[in-house]
């Protein structure tokens, strides 16, 4: 049996966006975030989950089932912090945008190879998650989703995309197609639709979640060796570089910089309807992102641009392909 002389320094840190739980019968470490004032990655968050995986690689044979969940009521992550890049971004600070990404990426690379670390990773997603919110789950082993969560890529539609993993990622799960659509499309998407798309393996009824993944640690536990074996050939046959990954946060950056008012306007709208949701109100950023779209396509169909109108159907219907 693994020594726990580790477990003492992992779980006694005094965080203050993390709750750590311990089932040593299991060897599993539960890891629930709660990002004041709004649930997204914000540098002092993104500083005390590497603090967490730091631990975890120090104490190696220790944690055998990391698990990732939201400790805030209807949103997983909302994903970068908005509000500090539209700082950043009228302040032309690009050096600290690039350490922003750099940061994020860490956590994917880790992640990515977790399985030689002797770890197990899975995530629950209970409610909203977007942008880098969605890039994070799609490193884990095991991805579940309650049915009344949804996800999405919206960077377009304030003329960015997302920059810390989310094509490689995606394109791995689920195909060149599918990435290409979800990502330039800005679009939302239902439990359903990503369970469809291979980036989520199981959808279960809202408040399920919790025994679902609980589920998944027991019936892996014993027979882990084989199951993170297969897993690094995985990642061994389909590898994602770190060095593409940087140079993709270095793109990103770059175009930061050239958003205009009318793009950090928006970016702050959905940095507002963040903050409401995370205050406990009925909407949030998922219904503000579907009143930008509605916003795009009347502008255009006011402009006389029918080409957006033939390639979404109608200018009422852009986020309908959440029926599909």
């Amino acid at each position: 049996m693994m020594s726990s002389s580790g477990l003492p320094q992992l779980l006694s840190r005094p965080y203050k966006y993390l709750r750590l739980e311990w089932t040593s019968e299991l060897g599993l470490l539960r890891v629930r975030t709660c990002v004041k004032p709004i649930q997204c990655y914000s540098l002092a968050g993104l500083t005390e989950m590497q603090r967490v995986l730091d631990d975890i690689a120090e104490n190696p044979g220790l944690v055998r089932h990391l698990v990732l969940s939201s400790d805030v009521t209807g949103v997983f992550n909302f994903g970068g912090d908005l509000a500090l890049f539209v700082l950043l971004v009228r302040a032309q600070d690009i050096d600290s945008l690039k350490m922003y990404g750099r940061r994020c990426i860490d956590l994917v690379w880790w992640l990515e190879h977790a399985a030689q670390r002797g770890v197990h990773t899975s995530v629950l997603v209970q409610g909203d998650t977007l942008g880098g919110g969605l890039e994070s789950v799609l490193p884990f082993h095991k991805v579940v989703f309650e049915r009344s969560a949804q996800a999405g890529f919206p960077e377009v539609l304030f003329n960015l995309f997302p920059g810390m993993g989310a094509w490689p990622l995606t394109i791995r799960k689920a195909g060149f197609a599918v990435a290409k659509d979800m990502i330039l499309s800005g679009r939302l998407f239902t439990a359903e639709q990503l369970l469809r798309r291979s980036l989520v393996d199981a959808v279960v009824e809202d408040g399920e979640g919790e025994a679902a993944i609980l589920d998944i640690v027991r019936s892996i536990d014993p027979r882990l060796r084989g199951t993170l074996a297969a897993l690094h050939a995985q990642r061994m046959v389909a590898p994602i570089g770190y060095e593409s990954l940087l140079a993709v946060v270095e793109l990103w950056a770059d175009t930061a910089l050239t958003l205009t008012t009318r793009d950090l306007r928006l970016m702050e709208r959905l940095a507002r309807a963040q903050v409401r949701k995370a205050g406990g109100a009925e909407e949030g950023a998922v219904e503000e992102i579907k009143r930008i779209e509605l916003d795009t396509a009347w502008g255009e169909l006011r402009s006389g641009n029918t080409a957006w109108g033939e390639e979404r159907g109608t200018g009422l219907t852009a986020w309908g392909a959440l029926n599909d």
